[in-house]
């Protein structure tokens, strides 16, 4: 059974910073595409970053690009979301999910739902102003 799994969430105040990181079991995280989504209260899905198998391609959606950064290390299995200079707006639950047909990770093109069979059950982001 694939499971994946967030942690690093929390309560940080605007300006600050936290690091999501993702793991699995079930499922070799380094063979996959990884997708990281968020969902603030009362809206809807939004698709934040994702990464190729071997980090070549990284993918912001632009309320997020020069302030949050994803990475992996394949080593460990794991992957990681660095987000910087956080905004009120950036609190929501956050997910990683993994990919399984290849080239779906863009430079130009947020990452979508669909995309992605597997998720974590998030870990709450919350952003004080």
């Amino acid at each position: 059974q694939v499971q994946l799994a967030e942690s690093g969430g929390g309560l940080v105040q605007a300006g600050g910073s936290l690091k999501l990181s993702c793991t699995a079991s079930g499922l070799t995280l380094r063979h996959h595409v990884m997708g990281w989504f968020r969902q603030a209260p009362g809206k809807g899905l939004e698709g934040v970053s994702c990464i190729t198998e071997r980090s070549d391609i990284r993918s912001y959606a632009e309320t997020v690009q020069g302030r949050f950064i994803v990475s992996r290390d394949n080593v460990k299995d794991i992957i990681y979301l660095q987000m910087n200079n956080l905004k009120p707006e950036d609190t929501a639950t956050y997910y990683c999910a993994a990919a399984i047909r290849p080239l779906v990770c863009s430079s130009t093109d947020d990452p979508v739902e669909s995309d992605y069979p597997h998720w974590g059950l998030g870990t709450r982001v919350t952003v004080s102003s």
